[in-house]
Formats: structure tokens, sequence, C-alpha cells
């Protein structure tokens, strides 16, 4: 739980005892390509750091997959709209590539959002990062053309190695063909 350690201390100041709580808490899973993580109409019941891979949430509608978020190393990603009300998931949650994660039970964290002032700093801003990123997903969405959708994911140029092109296709609200059309002007 090195990598998770380290990160924990780039976000916040903990000290060693609460740290050990926190991380006793935590375990430890590997994820191969193509598994989901969570099932649509499942309830979500943790919490998931990367540590190495990457995962993408779908849905499907009219036999078609719809990829709608990716993510990587270094990230915190959970079906929150399944978790906090304790509802079924709308969404699946697939690895992309082999994976490893850190987990988190959802009765865990509440403990340690309870006990441990320092893991309620991290959280809160663990959700604000993720807030502005999806804000900037809306924002881009109503505010950029495909193309420019496009380019702005050539800035994390893991997305363009890992991300199939049906998928990053369905990120950007795209159709593959289209896609494969953007990226023949770029060139």
């Amino acid at each position: 739980m090195e990598e998770f350690t380290a990160f924990i201390k780039t976000m916040i100041w903990i000290d060693d005892l609460d740290l050990q709580l926190v991380l006793s808490r935590c375990t430890e899973r590997q994820v191969p390509k193509g598994k989901l993580i969570l099932r649509k109409g499942q309830i979500a019941n943790q919490y998931f750091f990367i540590v190495s891979g990457g995962v993408r949430f779908f849905y499907n509608l009219n036999d078609q997959e719809n990829t709608t978020w990716v993510t990587f190393q270094n990230e915190f990603f959970t079906e929150i709209s399944s978790l906090n009300p304790q509802t079924p998931s709308r969404f699946n949650i697939e690895a992309i590539e082999e994976t490893r994660l850190v987990v988190i039970d959802k009765k865990d964290m509440d403990f340690l959002y309870g006990h441990v002032a320092a893991w309620e700093e991290f959280g809160r801003k663990i959700w604000e990062a993720i807030s502005v990123r999806m804000i900037d997903q809306i924002l881009n969405f109503q505010t950029l053309s495909a193309e420019e959708r496009y380019l702005e994911f050539m800035n994390n140029p893991e997305f363009l190695q890992k991300v199939p092109v049906k998928q990053l296709a369905a990120v950007l609200g795209i159709t593959p063909n289209a896609l494969s059309r953007i990226r023949k002007n770029i060139r």
C-alpha cells in the first residue's frame, strides 16, 4: 500500500497513528482486464483507489454500450449515485486493463470520516477534484465541438493509448466514424 500511502500524503498531513487506522480499513484487489467491478443493478458499497490500471463506467442502451467515464492511476472512484442513497447502480464499472485497486468499504469510510479529522479533509479534497472534473466534462459537452473535445483528451495521452476507439468516441459523444474523421483532419 506504499503507493496509496504516498498519494494520501500528497493530499493531506496525517499522523502515523491515524494513517495506520486508515490503512487497517483498506484491502487490495487485482482485477483482470474486462472484469466487472460493479454490475448495473447492484448496490455500490465500496470506494476504490486505482494503484495501477484503469476503469470505465458504461451503460447499455438499445443494444449499444455507452462509456460515460474513464479513470486511471491515482484516482478515486465509486458509483456515488448508488452508494449514498443505496439504490441499484445504473452503470457497469469495468477494468479496461489489468488493474490494482485499494478498496474501502462504505462502513469503514464512514467510520474513518467520523474518527479521523484528517481523513474527512482528504475525502473533501478528493470529491472536490472529482466534481471539478465532472463540471469540466459537462461544460466541454455544452461549449466545445467534437474536435475541440478530442483535442482536450489529447492532453491526457493515457486516454488515447489505453481506451479503445469505440469507447473513446462514446466518451466524446460521437460515433467511431466521426472520431476517425476528426483524427484524420488533425494529422
